[in-house]
């Protein structure tokens, strides 16, 4: 396993947002995590990527408690890319990308071959080698995802996090981007609000409501037509594709 969570809640103040949660994230898979607004997704995200620390109950990072990693290894295992995008408006894409580099160097490092080709492998994959010169401040918020993404590529971890990573992009570059993300060659936790891409692209799907986990297994076995009713409050069939041999929901208005 990657991740493997247990008996954990965490909340701001006196409110709980997320309650007795256990899960078990295995290493290699695409697991998407899905849910209503407000069910505690990017929350968990944040414990998983080491940002926040649970109130009770333990995660554990293979094999090892999570909040006992020092952070510069932990950044040099784990990627987390947010929803809304950050960085100094006055660097390039070239730069931004570069950043993603930082915790594997030490303070007197130079920059190595190595670090090169993680920067351009990570521009490639993502399409945005070509505006490698073009300022952070010129950039649409899908090209802002795309290089952020590509940044966390370029940190060559081991555990990915994305936090709906497709709500900027178009729908080219929503395939494109889940496409190249199902088939990296590591743990990816990733929250997303299309079931059908959650359906087409996951290996395992988390299912949260209010805070607590209510379903996890493969997307055949989760997104059953009671639970798209009971969680997100719509009524859809779910039949296989005739195209894959993933299920597909079509939702009745």
């Amino acid at each position: 396993m990657s991740f493997v969570v247990e008996h954990m809640t965490w909340g701001i103040g006196s409110k709980t947002i997320l309650k007795d949660v256990s899960v078990d994230i295995p290493a290699g898979k695409m697991v998407g995590l899905i849910g209503p607004n407000g069910s505690g997704k990017t929350s968990l995200l944040r414990l998983l990527a080491g940002l926040k620390t649970p109130t009770s109950g333990s995660i554990s990072l293979a094999g090892s408690d999570l909040n006992g990693i020092p952070r510069k290894k932990l950044a040099r295992r784990i990627a987390f890319v947010e929803q809304h995008a950050a960085t100094n408006a006055s660097l390039t894409v070239s730069d931004v990308v570069r950043l993603g580099r930082f915790p594997h160097r030490s303070l007197f490092s130079g920059w190595s071959l190595e670090d090169q080709d993680a920067v351009e492998q990570a521009m490639e994959s993502t399409g945005i080698d070509g505006k490698r010169f073009d300022k952070w401040q010129s950039l649409s918020g899908g090209e802002k995802q795309r290089v952020q993404i590509a940044r966390a590529l370029a940190q060559s971890p081991q555990e990915l996090i994305l936090d709906e990573p497709t709500n900027h992009l178009d729908i080219q570059h929503q395939i494109s981007l889940l496409k190249l993300v199902s088939e990296l060659p590591m743990t990816t936790v990733i929250a997303l609000h299309d079931l059908n891409h959650a359906a087409l692209f996951c290996d395992e799907l988390v299912v949260l409501q209010n805070g607590s986990i209510v379903a996890t297994g493969s997307p055949a076995d989760v997104l059953t037509e009671q639970l798209l009713r009971d969680v997100f409050c719509v009524e859809a069939r779910v039949e296989p594709s005739p195209y894959h041999d993933r299920p597909h929901l079509h939702f009745i208005c």
